[in-house]
C-alpha cells in the first residue's frame, strides 16, 4: 500500500496547559497522518513511499499513525502515548540492505512534572534516555557495544562475543552512522525507531534553523545566522528539557543574542589541554569518566583499548573524548555546556530559568559529542515506559482512538499515584 494520508486532528487543551511546556511542546501537527518510509534510494528519488512494509522480521502490516497520539496529565506526571514513528518520511537505510525496519511500538512514556536535581549524580550505562517531542525515542551516544581486550576486537551484532568489556564504548554516530537515514535515525532489531544524535528532520519541522533540499530530500543546517533560540526538541527521563543547538549568549540574559552552544568535550588529540591517545595509547580513562565511576583513570592491562589506528580512529569510542573543564578551560568562557551537556539558563519557555540540555553541533552543522546528553542525568531519571495510567488524569491532546498497547516487559514500569504518602509507587 503506497499513498499519503492526512486526517483532521482533534485536540483538547486545558487552560492550564497553555502555560506548561511539558504539555504544549509536543509536535502533534502530523499525528493524524500515516507514517511513511522510503525502503530504497530508488523510492526516495521517485518520491514513492510505503505505509505498510515487511522484511520478514519487522512487519508493519497495517498503516500506523505518526508519533504522538495522546497526552494525559496529572499533578505529578505527563503521559505521552506514541507509535514511535517519525513524522517525516523515514528511510531509506543502506538502500534497503539494513536488516531492520521501523514498526509501531504503541508505548506510553511517563514524564515527571517536577524534576529534582540529584545531589550525587550517579554514572549511568544509559541506553534510552528520553523522548523527542515527535514521539520518537532518544538513545544515548553509545551503540551498546564495546572493545573486548581478550578478543582484541570490538563486540558487534555479528562478532558473537557479547557486548565487550564495557570500558571502551563505541560511539554510535561513528560506528553506526552509515545506517542512519536522512533524519539521522534508525531502528534496532525490534523495530524501535530512534535517534542517538540531533533529530535534524524534527528540527526542520519545528523551524530550528534547518533547510530541506527537495531535490535530494536531505536536511542541512541553514547557512544564515541564527536569529532565535532553539525550541524544545524533547524531554529527558529526569523531566528536564533538551533544546536545539542555539541558546542565549548569556545564559541568564534573553537580550544577549543567540548563538550556537559549544560542547564541553574535545578529542584527546593533544589539543585544548588534552592528552594525546595517539601517543600514549588507550591506557587511561578520561578524567570525567573516572570521576563519575569513582575509579582510577589508569587502567589495568586487561582493560586497555586498541591503539589509535585506521581501524580504531580517534573518536571511535566515547572515552576518546575529554571534558575540557578538566583540562584548564573555563565553563561559561571557553565553552557553554557542562559534562552532562546542559546548563542552568533562561529560555523562551522558562523565563525564570531551568536546567536544560542542548543538542550539540559543530561550526559546519555536524553532530558532535556528546550529542544530546553526557553519561549522567542532572535529575532523577524516573521517567519511563508504563503499561497503563492508574490515577486520575486530564486528557490534554487526543488525535484519535488509540489501539491496544503492545507492552515491552524489559523496560516497562507501572506507576500509580499514592495519595496516602504523597509519592509514587514504581513496580
Amino acid at each position: 500500500m503506497k499513498f499519503i494520508f492526512s486526517a483532521a486532528i482533534f485536540c483538547v487543551l486545558s487552560t492550564k496547559a497553555f502555560a506548561d511546556p511539558q504539555i504544549t511542546s509536543w509536535f502533534t501537527l502530523d499525528s493524524g497522518r500515516f507514517a511513511q518510509i522510503y525502503r530504497t534510494v530508488a523510492e526516495k528519488n521517485s518520491g514513492q513511499t510505503e505505509t505498510t512494509w515487511s522484511n520478514g522480521r519487522n512487519t508493519q502490516s497495517q498503516p500506523a499513525y505518526c508519533g504522538v497520539q495522546k497526552i494525559m496529565s496529572s499533578s505529578n506526571w505527563i503521559y505521552v502515548f506514541s507509535t514511535g514513528l517519525g513524522s517525516q518520511i523515514m528511510g531509506p537505510w543502506q538502500n534497503g540492505f539494513f536488516p531492520n525496519l521501523p514498526t509501531d511500538q504503541h508505548f506510553i512514556f511517563a514524564l515527571p512534572r517536577h524534576p529534582k536535581v540529584q545531589p550525587t549524580q550517579n554514572f549511568n550505562r544509559l541506553g534510552e534516555i528520553g523522548m523527542f517531542v515527535d514521539g520518537v525515542r532518544m538513545f544515548d551516544a553509545g551503540d551498546a557495544f564495546s572493545y573486548s581486550h581478550q578478543k582484541h576486537q570490538d563486540a558487534s551484532p555479528r562478532a558473537g562475543i557479547g557486548q565487550g568489556d564495557r570500558v571502551w564504548n563505541r560511539d554510535a554516530l561513528v560506528n553506526e552512522g552509515r545506517t542512519f537515514d536522512a533524519a539521522l535515525a534508525h531502528q534496532q532489531n525490534r523495530g524501535t525507531y530512534h535517534y542517538h544524535v540531533e533529530p535534524i528532520a524534527l528540527r526542520y519541522e519545528l523551524g530550528d534553523h534547518v533547510d530541506f533540499d527537495s531535490a535530494t530530500k536531505t536536511y542541512r543546517e541553514s547557512s544564515s545566522a541564527p536569529t532565535k533560540h532553539s525550541p524544545i526538541l524533547g524531554w529527558m527521563q529526569d523531566g528536564y528539557p533538551v533544546y536545539g543547538p542555539y541558546g542565549f549568549s548569556n545564559p541568564t540574559n534573553p537580550a544577549s543574542g543567540v548563538r550556537r552552544m559549544i560542547s564541553g568535550f574535545a578529542l584527546r588529540n593533544g589539543e585544548n589541554g588534552t592528552d594525546n591517545l595517539a601517543q600514549t595509547g588507550r591506557r587511561t580513562l578520561p578524567t570525567w569518566e573516572a570521576r563519575e565511576q569513582n575509579r582510577s583513570a589508569v587502567l589495568p592491562d586487561f582493560q586497555t583499548g586498541p591503539n589509535v589506528s585506521e581501524k580504531y580512529p580517534l573518536g571511535h569510542y566515547i572515552e576518546d573524548y575529554a571534558y575540557v573543564g578538566d583540562c584548564g578551560k573555563t565553563l561559561g568562557k571557553d565553552f557553554d555546556l557542562d559534562e552532562l551537556n546542559g546548563r542552568w539558563c533562561v529560555t523562551p519557555e522558562f523565563p525564570q530559568g531551568t536546567y536544560a540540555y542542548f543538542t550539540t553541533i559543530d561550526v559546519n552543522g555536524q553532530p558532535v559529542y556528546p550529542y544530546n546528553m553526557g553519561r549522567r542525568f542532572h535529575g532523577y531519571p524516573i521517567g519511563c515506559l508504563v503499561t497503563g495510567v492508574h490515577e486520575p488524569v486530564t486528557t490534554n491532546f487526543l488525535a484519535h482512538p488509540v489501539t491496544n498497547l503492545k507492552t515491552a516487559t524489559a523496560k516497562t514500569t507501572t506507576i500509580s499515584w499514592n495519595a496516602g504518602n504523597g509519592g509514587y509507587d514504581s513496580r
